[in-house]
């Protein structure tokens, strides 16, 4: 097989991409999404730490994810513009990694209103972790092995989602909640060399982009408005993320109510992952036994189940509930890829995914700012709200009327 990076006969080679291999960009990215996935769990057991207060807790969790909703699209619109946006890229890595530190050392030090707003303003460069990095993978390599190097790509958030709630809890529970959002940031700081290095933007300059970033941003919320698949499916997903969220806010008290620690409620969210990497793998032995869209609404469903069994408050009846949780979870975000990459517009994909991953981390950031408060006055309670939350996830798909999806309806779920 030939390198990915090696040009065919006849064509010219790209110097930028003939220094820059797939396996310096797989490692940049794995390396930012694990300190991503650590971020969250990392500064919510900080944040318990030096205040005592799951709603001080949650509260930071929301902060830095809230303002995804204008960061995201934002940034998405930038990068698209930009003739070197690996550069771009490794700037918002870097001011995001200085953020989650200037956070820890204003815990405890600073009025807590400050290091909030400190959290807002960092969570507005987020997006870079996750969708920054996958929108610049066809610079990389050429489009014969596009395929392969997605399917690695999407390995890494699958990995990250793992290593980075284990890590976090690991860390906290051994050297300290501080040394987890160190150790988060470090990760982070890690990936700033492959993002610096990503080739740059040829034959698309900044000077041939006719319309604004407003028109273009515009462009790509219209599109996910009016095609009602695709409306439903975000609508769905996004409800379905208050849900996640209100339960990643009852982590820690699980955790330490439950399971003995605060720690242990962090790797928790680790067992999620497990079973939504074996939820995708049997669904991809069978792709065409389910339609993405009927996938969307029934994972909903069974989230709703694992969180109203999570009501139980017994050591066993947690864990299988948070690994029914993961059997939703994961399914729901495969279909919803596959969903999107029907419905989209060539031109506009890039926005699109950048604005559905926006306000899917929004409506995460707001079911954990509701469920810190609630937790605090009855654990069962945030549960039974949650669960509540994902039941409306599933009956809000129905809320926008159907369209046709296609000739067939049965589409291949893929990551």
């Amino acid at each position: 097989m030939r390198d990915e990076n090696v040009p065919a006969a006849g064509q010219r080679a790209d110097p930028a991409k003939s220094r820059y291999s797939l396996r310096l960009y797989l490692v940049g990215a794995a390396a930012a999404r694990a300190g991503d996935e650590m971020s969250g769990p990392a500064l919510m057991l900080a944040g318990f730490a030096s205040a005592g207060s799951t709603t001080d807790a949650s509260s930071l969790l929301a902060g830095i994810t809230i303002s995804a909703v204008v960061g995201g699209p934002l940034l998405g619109a930038l990068l698209d513009r930009a003739e070197r946006p690996g550069r771009l890229l490794a700037g918002a890595l870097g001011l995001y990694a200085a953020g989650m530190g200037a956070i820890l050392v204003g815990l405890g030090r600073l009025p807590f209103t400050v290091t909030i707003l400190i959290a807002v303003l960092t969570g507005l460069l987020g997006p870079a972790l996750s969708g920054g990095w996958t929108a610049q993978l066809p610079r990389v390599v050429p489009g014969d092995g596009l395929p392969r190097a997605n399917a690695l790509d999407a390995m890494t958030f699958s990995a990250a989602s793992l290593a980075g709630p284990a890590l976090a809890g690991g860390l906290a529970e051994v050297l300290g909640a501080p040394t987890a959002v160190v150790v988060s940031a470090g990760l982070i700081g890690l990936a700033l060399p492959g993002a610096w290095m990503l080739p740059a933007r040829h034959g698309r300059g900044r000077g041939s982009r006719t319309s604004s970033v407003i028109s273009d941003l515009a462009a790509g919320i219209r599109a996910v408005m009016r095609k009602p698949p695709l409306a439903r499916a975000t609508l769905t997903s996004v409800v379905s993320c208050v849900a996640q969220g209100m339960l990643t806010a009852c982590m820690v008290l699980l955790g330490e109510r439950v399971l003995g620690g605060a720690g242990h409620g962090a790797m928790l969210l680790s067992c999620a992952a497990v079973s939504a990497l074996v939820a995708n793998a049997v669904l991809a032995r069978f792709p065409r036994s389910l339609a993405p869209d009927t996938v969307i609404w029934a994972s909903a469903l069974v989230q709703a189940a694992g969180l109203a069994l999570a009501t139980a408050g017994q050591p066993a009846p947690v864990i299988v509930a948070v690994l029914m949780i993961g059997i939703g979870e994961g399914p729901q975000l495969a279909a919803l890829f596959a969903i999107r990459h029907r419905e989209s517009p060539d031109h506009l994909r890039g926005q699109i995914f950048t604005t559905g991953a926006s306000l899917k981390i929004t409506g995460f950031a707001l079911g954990a700012s509701v469920a810190g408060p609630v937790a605090t006055w009855s654990l069962q309670g945030a549960l039974a709200l949650a669960a509540s939350v994902a039941a409306l996830a599933a009956l809000a798909f129905f809320v926008i009327p159907s369209a046709r999806v296609g000739s067939s309806g049965h589409r291949a779920i893929s990551p």
